[in-house]
């Protein structure tokens, strides 16, 4: 799997891109197979994409929400752990199980209402859970996980 997921993103690489897309937008560390991983929105927008309808505590009503399974995008970087640390730009970090990843369809959103996520609107990436699907996340403990400005995940 990381070799695809190599080839796309040597794709990416050379794919043309917006400005506000231009470089690395997410950084994958630690228990990484071949290490530390630097992502372009191009990279993660190569890769089979999810979408779900959702609320979430900080917007009004149901929202659409494209991006990557974290399970997908963890499986082919080769991930072996038990958690990651996810890492805002803001430097929020929160520790994730990383059995919620296999347990719920959560995506690594880059997309809401068919809009790409900005700064402005808690872009350019923001890990969403299918919240409205379980009745088990809509616990504030899981609020905690729905990072925004997602910078960084560090699998450990």
């Amino acid at each position: 799997m990381r070799h695809a997921l190599a080839g796309l993103l040597s794709l990416a690489l050379c794919a043309p891109l917006s400005a506000q897309e231009e470089g690395p937008v997410l950084r994958v560390t630690g228990k990484v197979a071949g290490g530390a991983v630097m992502l372009d929105m191009a990279a993660l927008r190569a890769l089979p994409a999810t979408t779900l309808e959702t609320s979430t505590v900080v917007t009004d009503g149901t929202h659409r929400f494209t991006g990557v399974l974290l399970r997908r995008l963890l499986g082919d970087l080769g991930a072996a752990g038990d958690s990651v640390t996810a890492t805002a730009l803001n430097d929020y970090a929160v520790e994730i199980p990383i059995r919620d990843f296999e347990r719920f369809d959560v995506i690594l959103a880059y997309e809401m209402d068919g809009a790409a996520l900005r700064r402005a609107d808690k872009g350019p990436l923001w890990i969403v859970y299918p919240r409205d699907a379980h009745p088990e996340l809509q616990d504030i403990r899981y609020d905690y996980r729905w990072v925004w400005q997602l910078s960084d995940l560090e699998v450990r």
